[in-house]
């Protein structure tokens, strides 16, 4: 490949190494140019442009990124067709990614021309997520070293092994004086652990901490169950604790106790009647990702997880202080076709299961804004504008908000941990989303205190979402500050799930700027909450 700075009549063919603008037309990087083409530089006055030229042992970029994508990949996982030297390699099911590391970093040592960048091995991926990308640095490859790549892609290196099991059982044991509302947030927990992974709870069995009752209660698990997670009032400590001894009581057999997994490492992998049995951590009550995680991920697939596989998990073990992963670069989803405004499936979120503590006694969703309940208003909007699904998230007073909405057309899902902050509506709106049928592309996240949102601007934002277009989180911005709502793409669902406390999604907007579409509005609803008295009262009659 030659790349020099040429004059204009010698670039017929050539490859733009920058963007350049003549006049009203700009010419993007990447493109070939045509006579035509020359022609407007030229009237424009440019007279040299940086360009490449392919030699006859070059491989053009697509070409060979599609090639080399197209053998990388395996099993449940699709490539989509290339664009500027880039093919990424998409899940075709929910499941896990099997990634050869040996094999993509011998590929990666090639040719500095020649990347390959990968989820880590045994990361949970949904179905369309995006596994892995295939980049040829720009503009070509040499064909030698395109033949040595895909001699060592003759196995496929990135699989995808999917989620094949449907029930668990849970057993939980107790103390005197434990408290049912404990026990119901510790099963609510684990249902919800094990719904990423498509799994049930068929049966939840209580009784007391000791060897022979746990005993008793694994010997009582139903015939349909593929797994059994038991939940200690204690944490295990030794094989020689309650849960293990009980499991060895029954002709269980023990595998492995603790795991080099912070937090997760008081676990213990076990087998009683040809099905695994998971002695879970304590951490396990938290909804935070822990190491139980990563082997209840694996065990959903079917696969047996042996010793060496959790002595394996250290490095990258340590998860108290890592911070969120962002989702790796995305351009469109594989299929055939580009998607249309008519294919997509808009899911709209409302949060409205927030207490009103700055309200004082009322709660702000139910009160009067323009003769009418301030929750209905947003409703109303969502109700008429373009989008597929609408889901209501309630918490506090829940009965008081789905009265004040009279019977209006959508989906009510209650959030128990409403107290525990924001981030807790968002990830029980996202679980409704995801349990969408046909399923949603995006998420429109609402707030209820934002009564003169209108039908319109939800349309505007629905309309500059675009995937193919890298416009894959859509938001909206008046005078140069941004507000809500905010329109999600659904490959951000898992990074939604992940978030904690009181408070939103800012901060990974920041973290994927790149793939941020901005609509600008001429008046401040996407910036007017209203969450206090002084507030309420300060509101114009004509509003």
């Amino acid at each position: 490949m030659i790349f020099a700075a040429f004059p204009i009549h010698e670039t017929r063919g050539a490859i733009l190494a920058h963007s350049v603008t003549a006049g009203s037309t700009v010419f993007k990087k990447g493109h070939h140019l045509t006579s035509e083409d020359i022609r407007t530089l030229d009237v424009a006055g440019i007279r040299t442009v940086y360009a490449a030229k392919l030699e006859a042992d070059d491989v053009h970029e697509d070409e060979a990124a599609e090639k080399l994508a197209r053998a990388l990949a395996g099993a449940h996982t699709v490539s989509a067709k290339p664009f500027t030297g880039r093919c990424n390699i998409y899940a075709a099911a929910n499941g896990l990614a099997r990634i050869n590391v040996e094999q993509i970093n011998a590929i990666n040592a090639i040719d500095e021309g020649i990347t390959i960048a990968t989820l880590p091995p045994y990361e949970p991926a949904d179905d369309k997520q995006m596994l892995a990308t295939v980049k040829i640095i720009p503009f070509a490859v040499k064909r030698a070293k395109l033949e040595q790549a895909l001699a060592l892609a003759i196995n496929p290196g990135i699989e995808l092994s999917p989620y094949k099991v449907r029930h668990a059982d849970l057993i939980l044991t107790t103390l005197p004086g434990t408290k049912p509302s404990l026990l119901k947030k510790a099963e609510r927990v684990i249902a919800a652990r094990i719904a990423h992974f498509g799994i049930k709870l068929s049966d939840v069995q209580t009784c007391e901490h000791s060897e022979h009752a746990v005993a008793h209660a694994l010997q009582q698990t139903t015939k349909e169950s593929e797994l059994t997670f038991i939940l200690g009032a204690f944490a295990i400590v030794d094989r020689a604790d309650s849960v293990p001894s009980a499991i060895a009581l029954t002709g269980g057999t023990l595998h492995h106790f603790g795991m080099p997994v912070d937090p997760g490492n008081l676990l213990l992998t076990a087998e009683f009647n040809n099905r695994p049995v998971l002695g879970l951590p304590g951490c396990a009550r938290s909804p935070k990702l822990n190491g139980a995680d990563w082997v209840i991920a694996r065990l959903a697939t079917g696969a047996p997880v042996r010793p060496q596989d959790i002595q394996n998990m250290g490095v990258g073990g340590l998860l108290k202080e890592i911070p969120s992963r962002p989702q790796p670069r995305n351009k469109k989803p594989p299929t055939d076709k580009a998607m249309t405004k008519k294919d997509r499936r808009i899911a709209a979120l409302i949060l409205a299961a927030g207490r009103s503590t700055r309200m004082g006694d009322a709660n702000k969703l139910t009160q009067e804004v323009g003769l009418k309940p301030m929750i209905s208003h947003v409703t109303d909007a969502t109700l008429s504008a373009h989008v597929d699904e609408i889901i209501l998230i309630t918490g506090h007073q829940q009965d008081q908000i789905i009265h004040a909405l009279g019977g209006r057309p959508l989906t009510h899902v209650h959030n128990p941990d409403y107290a525990d902050g924001l981030s807790t509506s968002i990830q029980t709106g996202i679980r409704e989303a995801l349990a969408c049928t046909p399923p949603v592309d995006a998420a429109l996240i609402l707030l209820g205190d934002m009564p003169f949102i209108t039908a319109d601007m939800i349309n505007r934002l629905v309309d500059a979402y675009s995937p193919t277009d890298d416009r894959m989180i859509v938001v909206p911005k008046v005078n140069g500050k941004r507000g809500n709502p905010v329109l999600w793409d659904a490959s951000f669902f898992s990074e939604l799930q992940a978030l904690t406390g009181d408070v939103g999604a800012k901060h990974l907007i920041a973290e994927h700027e790149n793939l941020v579409a901005e609509v600008e509005f001429d008046n401040d609803a996407p910036l007017t909450d209203i969450d206090t008295q002084a507030a309420l009262a300060a509101l114009k009659p004509d509003r």
